[in-house]
């Protein structure tokens, strides 16, 4: 490709909507182009990366033995209806009707038509395991879309689904794109993290996230530097303190904390260690009865450590507790305090509740809490001596940096990540509300067992530059730049052995499989260069006429401080040697 044939427009400053890294660098290398909130055209140079990023996944997927295939944008809502999610996806779900007023969504997801397929195709269990795959459009009416291709509306994603004939099949399918994805993933060149993941209602252990590691990243990903553990913050276990509760030392006083409302304001008033102090979180869960009203609730108190945050899906799993919980209402908290936030604690409740009580507190000795009066905590609090066992203990908080790790090999470490890809085991949820079935080596009809991949195209691009940039541009691995390399000749408009030595050099290049661009526009060295170091392309050869004299090209690596002078008969040969395998 000619850079005159081409589509280059750079842009000096980036839009004042654009908050992050990613989002300014490919709008001002006009990668993309901003159409509304959220949605974006992807322009010639933005296109070529998003075109090699699918090429690596079909590629790894077909390796896999994923078969191919596309469903609709617009979906009828009777298969979501099947399954309850056109009613209860919340407005994520873009809803829209036709002429005849028949109902449509716009898919963010496609498992419900992939199980239609499933039902209607596979017939027995000799057709099984079968794994469908797409790279499509999609679309989530996000809130608040922010921060270019990392949270947009419109986007492509990779979606593939598997069906199997029971579990351990399944399960032996999940590992198969596990591994595939550890694949893609390595291809694309960036450093990247697979962290356990929360499985949500379905439970197990199988899902997996993929993080592309990043200081910006939006997640919080938690592993050990000593061994292989690695999960998301939601799924990473805080491991019970070793070792028995310490007896108490103090007695119990109330004390005076007067306009001291929280944890941190009373420790530093009281000249103690945050971690002697323990904070009161009141959640609530409700019954309803028939008619969808509410007939009971039930009020929990949380204890954690003041210097400790709450694990709102770790809270979930707490037996009586569930993913409905909500956080109690000042009536319903005054009821059973008789006070005000910022004050609570266990001791003198006015009615009674649930307390659930994190590890870390369970084994606590004269800890500090609220005493249910404005102004006032309570010091030397013990379990048994002044307030009864919790009704329960679990491991309901964020792990912090420097806890053990689960697999005991050492302590975990928190860094940033963008999630780019997600395996997930679903078991029987789609198949069963779908009545997706086959019949089984027994003769009886049985439920597929599925699981679902998905790998965000275009977010991917946005996370490479998120991980990848420095205060010039873009900075492209070599395997989903949108050009591997760049010919700029000096003058190449005035000089003809310059520009004899570019076209030889481009067609060799061309003829030896390099994706090459060879700038013929005529622009001066500093426009030419800047351009293409925010374009991040990652090979640079100049040829000027002086070092054409000197018999001479210069190379640099888009990471060079420098550039390298090379005989223009050893050019090829470095050039390739430079550029990853």
């Amino acid at each position: 490709m000619k850079a005159s044939q081409f589509f280059i427009s750079t842009l000096k400053e980036a839009p004042a909507d654009a908050e992050v890294v990613s989002h300014k660098l490919m709008t001002r290398a006009g990668m993309i182009k901003k159409l509304g909130a959220g949605i974006y055209n992807y322009m010639p140079m933005g296109l070529r990366v998003i075109r090699k990023v699918e090429a690596i996944v079909r590629e790894e997927m077909n390796r896999a033995g994923a078969v191919e295939l596309t469903m609709p944008v617009v979906q009828p809502a009777e298969f979501w209806q099947e399954t309850g999610r056109f009613e209860k996806m919340g407005p994520e779900l873009l809803r829209i009707q036709d002429r005849h007023g028949r109902d449509f969504v716009v898919q963010p997801t496609s498992e419900e038509v992939v199980t239609d397929i499933a039902r209607q195709e596979l017939k027995s269990y000799k057709q099984l395991p079968k794994n469908f795959y797409q790279i499509q459009t999609k679309f989530r009416d996000e809130r608040r879309p922010r921060f270019g291709l990392m949270r947009g509306r419109e986007f492509i994603m990779k979606d593939a689904y598997s069906f199997d004939k029971d579990q351990t099949a399944a399960k032996a399918s999940y590992q198969v794109m596990a591994k595939a994805y550890r694949q893609i993933f390595d291809r694309f060149g960036l450093t990247y993290r697979a962290v356990a993941a929360d499985s949500g209602a379905i439970g197990g252990d199988l899902s997996e996230e993929f993080q592309v590691i990043a200081a910006t990243g939006e997640d919080a990903i938690v592993y050990c530097p000593a061994s292989d553990y690695a999960a998301n913050m939601e799924k990473a276990e805080a491991l019970a303190p070793a070792g028995p509760r310490p007896a108490p030392a103090k007695a119990m006083e109330k004390t005076p904390t007067p306009g001291k409302a929280t944890c941190a304001d009373v420790a530093e008033l009281l000249g103690v260690p945050l971690k002697t102090t323990v904070k009161s979180l009141v959640l609530a869960t409700d019954e309803t009865n028939e008619a969808g009203e509410i007939a009971r609730s039930q009020v929990w108190l949380l204890l954690l450590r003041g210097d400790h945050d709450m694990n709102e899906i770790k809270v979930s799993k707490v037996p009586g507790l569930d993913a409905n919980f909500r956080f109690a209402t000042l009536t319903e908290i005054e009821e059973h305090f008789g006070c005000k936030p910022g004050y609570l604690g266990p001791i003198g409740l006015k009615k009674p509740l649930k307390i659930v009580a994190d590890r870390e507190v369970a084994v606590m000795a004269d800890w500090i809490c609220g005493a249910n009066e404005v102004d006032f905590h309570i010091t030397g609090v013990n379990w048994g001596r002044d307030l009864p066992e919790p009704d329960a203990i679990a491991d309901i908080r964020n792990v912090v940096a420097g806890d053990l790790s689960p697999d005991g090999k050492g302590e975990l470490a928190i860094e940033r990540g963008i999630e780019v890809g997600h395996v997930f085991y679903l078991g029987t949820k789609y198949s069963k509300g779908m009545n997706a079935t086959f019949l089984g080596d027994d003769g009886k009809p049985a439920f597929f067992e599925m699981g679902c991949y998905g790998i965000g195209v275009t977010r991917l691009p946005a996370a490479a530059i998120e991980q990848n940039h420095d205060e010039r541009g873009i900075i492209w691995p070599d395997a989903i730049a949108p050009f591997t390399l760049v010919i700029c000749p000096v003058g190449m408009d005035r000089s003809e052995p310059v520009k004899a030595a570019a076209e030889q050099l481009y067609a060799d290049l061309l003829a030896d499989g390099v994706d090459v661009i060879l700038d013929d526009r005529g622009e001066r060295p500093g426009a030419m260069f800047a351009d293409w170091e925010l374009i991040g392309v990652p090979h640079r050869v100049t040829i000027g006429d002086k070092s054409l004299k000197e018999g001479v090209v210069e190379y640099q690596h888009r990471r060079d401080t420098a550039a390298t002078k090379v005989a223009v008969a050893d050019i090829l040969a470095h050039v390739k040697g430079r550029m990853a395998p």
